[in-house]
């Protein structure tokens, strides 16, 4: 077993998992973030890291990891929520030959591989109360058991652990032990979500439209239209940085040209299909729609350049922004829609 460990120790610090070049921004959120980790890293002590999905919590714990004095010695990641509870404890500890129905050898776990390294406990919310025990030993004395064994293993792991669950109300409600908390939460960095960065938008959609177009062997740059630029920056990014890589990527593959016009937040929409708007955005639309009374009182022109700016507003909001579907509800061609568009700019942005 001690080949198999070696192997893998070699194997896993030739270079980083994740991609640290991604790790770009320019806001003030960002930079302190940054900043933080950055002055965290050096310190031989627990960090937990708190963030929305897509905010890049695994590439965080990897700089944590290669600005440490463990760089050289391994990084392993862990991700709690694609694992079954159950076999949560022997991936973590590993298990001896016979010590459940199916354990024909003996398997060297997620602890004693990351031995003077660090181990990544992604959604470390997902781990049952009885192997957070063992945790807890690791964590205070550096030792635990394989399952089916009671040799004692030494090792030296520094954990950083990620979430996006509320750990201080799973404390409460007993499904979280505090006093393992208390051990991970040395310091507690909160990732920002790209609503938080407004300004990393567009640079970001620069680094990923410009990746594409090297990959599908582009010679020019892209560039996104005044009209996309808008549409990225006041999308609100559930998805964060995650998402934004997608969309920006599918953006640059459908386009025709190197100008990106057409930006695309939900791919689960078919052409032939009406967009979903949920009742409450509904029931919205409609209470702004002006009533036949109010635009009696206008002038002819007022009232169809209020009208059209209705329907204008309206097909913009159905369909995400996507300025293509927005002319089908419209029953416009593109040509069309952009001109209507071009004329009211002002007043729907």
């Amino acid at each position: 077993m001690k080949t198999e460990k070696y192997l893998i120790k070699q194997h896993t610090h030739k270079k980083p998992t994740v991609g640290i070049s991604e790790a770009l921004g320019h806001s003030e959120t960002f930079l302190e973030f940054q900043e933080s980790l950055s002055r965290v890293a050096p310190i031989d002590r627990p960090v937990l890291l708190i963030g929305e999905r897509g905010t890049g919590k695994e590439l965080a714990a990897s700089k944590l990891h290669f600005l440490s004095r463990r760089w050289k010695d391994p990084l392993i990641a862990l991700n709690c929520s694609a694992l079954n509870p159950s076999i949560i404890e022997s991936e973590l500890f590993g298990y001896e030959k016979g010590a459940f129905t199916g354990a024909e050898r003996r398997r060297t776990g997620r602890f004693e591989v990351a031995d003077r390294g660090t181990l990544f406990l992604d959604e470390i919310g997902n781990i049952p109360i009885e192997v957070q025990e063992k945790i807890l030993r690791v964590v205070e004395y550096g030792t635990f058991e394989r399952v089916g064994s009671s040799e004692s293993i030494e090792v030296d792991v520094r954990i950083v652990a990620a979430t996006n669950a509320d750990l201080i109300s799973l404390t409460a409600e007993g499904r979280f032990k505090q006093d393992l908390l208390d051990r991970l939460s040395f310091e507690v960095l909160f990732l920002p979500s790209l609503r938080e960065r407004k300004g990393d938008i567009l640079l970001l959609a620069n680094h990923f439209a410009m990746r594409m177009a090297s990959e599908l062997g582009w010679e020019k740059i892209p560039q996104f239209t005044n009209e996309a630029i808008s549409a990225l920056e006041t999308y609100s990014w559930p998805g964060n940085v995650r998402e934004l890589k997608n969309v920006v990527e599918r953006a640059v593959y459908r386009s025709d040209s190197s100008l990106i016009t057409d930006i695309v937040f939900h791919p689960f929409h078919h052409s032939y299909i009406e967009p979903h708007v949920p009742k409450k955005e509904l029931a919205t639309i409609e209470t702004d729609t002006p009533s036949i009374g109010y635009l009696m009182d206008k002038s002819y022109k007022e009232a169809v350049r209020e009208l059209e700016i209705h329907l204008l507003r309206n097909a913009l909001k159905k369909s995400k922004y996507n300025q293509k579907r927005a002319a089908r509800i419209l029953g416009l061609t593109y040509h069309q829609f952009r001109g209507l568009y071009r004329k009211y700019k002002e007043e729907v942005e």
